[in-house]
């Protein structure tokens, strides 16, 4: 009886080993992509810029592009109207047609709810040569609580 257990046991158990094998080749893209998000690289935040910078960009004329990659619901309650703006939610950003309507020739700012998502995806475009893109920081959330009639004097 308690060997026909452990037999069981050892079969239920090499199945399971079996079924949650990794995909290695993947495990080393994320690694090469996630890698990089080290305690001392995210503290420099070298690839986010905040709502301050975003909002002196525009009253500086900066040729910037805002890209929401926000979910279809989320955008379609508050979503961003700034004459340089665009909508690719994060589910479809990395699509060869949705990469390829991303500019490589001006500064494009990657915006989510919170800037969790929009770091996230920043390193991953990054990782894949795009190299003039940063992630707002603290998100549409925080750039609507800096956006007030006064931080947006002079801009038309």
């Amino acid at each position: 009886m308690v060997k026909r257990y452990l037999i069981g046991a050892f079969t239920f158990l090499s199945f399971i080993g079996f079924s949650q094998a990794i995909d290695e080749a993947l495990a080393k893209k994320y690694n090469a992509i996630f890698g990089q998000m080290t305690q001392e690289t995210l503290a420099k935040s070298p690839y986010r810029v905040t709502p301050k910078q975003v909002i002196n960009m525009i009253k500086k004329g900066e040729d910037i592009v805002l890209l929401d990659i926000r979910t279809e619901a989320e955008q379609s309650i508050v979503g961003l109207t700034y004459k340089n703006s665009f909508h690719i939610p994060m589910d479809k950003l990395f699509k060869p047609e949705n990469l390829s309507k991303i500019p490589k020739d001006k500064k494009v700012i990657v915006v989510c709810h919170s800037g969790v998502r929009a770091i996230v995806a920043t390193f991953a475009l990054r990782s894949l040569g795009f190299k003039n893109v940063y992630a707002l920081k603290g998100g549409i959330a925080k750039l609507a609580h800096y956006v007030t009639p006064k931080t947006t004097l002079g801009i038309k």
